[in-house]
C-alpha cells in the first residue's frame, strides 16, 4: 500500500470520529464519512461523506462542515501525531443515492418486461 492510500485510510477512520463526537453542530449528526481520497503530494484530502435529510439538510451540512474543516484538521493531526495535516475538502458522496436510483429504474423496467411478455402470451 503507497503512503497516500495508508494515510487516507487513518484519516478516514480519525474524521469520522472527529465529525461523530467531537462536533457539537446538530447539522452534522446525520452525517457518515464513506471514503478519503489524498493528493500524491499530501497537501489535500477530499473527504466524501454521506448526510440523511433533505436537499436544504445536506447543503447546511456540508457548510457546517466546511466551516469546521479546520478543527477537524487540527484534531485530526493530533490524534495521528501527524506534522502536516492535509487540507480538508468534504464533498457529498453520491454513489449510493446513484445505485438507489439505478436499482429503481431497472425494477421498474423488469416489471415492464414481464408485464409486456403477458401481453405476447396473451396475443
Amino acid at each position: 500500500m503507497r503512503r497516500p492510500e495508508r494515510l487516507a485510510e487513518a484519516l478516514r477512520e480519525e474524521i469520522a470520529e472527529v465529525v461523530g463526537f467531537e462536533l457539537d453542530d446538530p447539522r452534522v449528526l446525520s452525517t457518515t464519512v464513506t471514503d478519503v481520497q489524498v493528493a500524491d503530494d499530501l497537501r489535500d484530502a477530499k473527504v466524501y461523506v454521506i448526510i440523511e435529510g433533505s436537499e436544504d439538510e445536506i447543503k447546511k451540512a456540508l457548510i457546517s462542515l466546511q466551516r469546521a474543516a479546520g478543527f477537524v484538521r487540527q484534531q485530526v493531526a493530533l490524534n495521528l501525531d501527524l506534522r502536516y495535516a492535509p487540507h480538508l475538502h468534504f464533498v457529498r458522496d453520491t454513489a449510493e443515492e446513484n445505485a438507489s436510483r439505478v436499482s429503481t429504474i431497472l425494477d421498474d423496467l423488469g416489471s415492464k418486461g414481464k408485464i409486456n411478455e403477458r401481453m405476447k402470451d396473451e396475443e
